[in-house]
């Protein structure tokens, strides 16, 4: 087996990597990342020129963004079953939503976060469309099936989640019965605990380390 090294900062989107790390269940290496110089440094522009975590380097491939490290690591380890069956209706469905929580969604929280102006006068042309848009479409889904593709849990119920529990704490979204039972649902995972409790510990040892 390829060795995994996982680069990170647990107050940042690694915090999604990692669940996904521990539903995989693999051993991986931790490079944790502190914010500032330490990203920007030749050896790890190599890694991510962008200068940001989280990043894997598996073997000698070289993955950074969110949806793509988590696609990733479903395909490379398809025994563990977190993305459908290549060619079925669900495969659709997965890619979808892996891409519609990187892209509208993210953006259409971001642009209400800072304040950035999208409404019917310029929804059709900013593409992420109105914060409500993605809030309806969202809704709509988890309130007709227990994950985002249906039945069963795959790799994009890891960024949902994640991405609906961050904008519901920062209250960018509303705390509605649909998100908070999906979010539990997928919370009380052994993965999910794991990840929580890796990150936080992470946490709290720099903090000791900076006092």
């Amino acid at each position: 087996m390829s060795e995994l090294t996982f680069y990170t900062h647990p107050m940042s989107r690694g915090r999604v990597v990692r669940w996904m790390l521990e539903e995989v269940g693999i051993p991986y290496t931790v490079e944790t990342m502190e914010f500032g110089p330490d990203m920007k440094t030749p050896e790890y522009l190599t890694i991510n020129p962008m200068g940001k975590v989280p990043a894997i380097k598996h073997g000698n491939t070289i993955v950074t963004e969110v949806a793509a490290i988590c696609a990733y690591l479903a395909d490379q380890f398809p025994d563990k079953k977190l993305a459908p069956p290549s060619g079925s209706a669900e495969r659709g469905a997965y890619y979808r939503w892996l891409f519609f929580m990187a892209g509208p969604f993210e953006m259409a929280t971001s642009a209400l976060a800072y304040g950035w102006k999208i409404d019917s006068s310029n929804a059709q042309a900013v593409g992420c469309g109105r914060v409500e848009d993605s809030i309806n479409t969202l809704e709509k889904v988890l309130g007709a099936s227990p994950y985002i593709c249906g039945d069963t849990f795959t790799a994009a119920d890891v960024l949902v989640s994640s991405y609906l529990w961050w904008e519901t704490m920062q209250k960018n979204i509303p705390q509605n019965a649909v998100f908070q039972d999906y979010i539990q649902r997928t919370e009380a995972r052994p993965a999910a605990k794991r990840a929580n409790e890796l990150d936080d510990a992470l946490a709290e040892t720099m903090k000791a380390v900076e006092a």
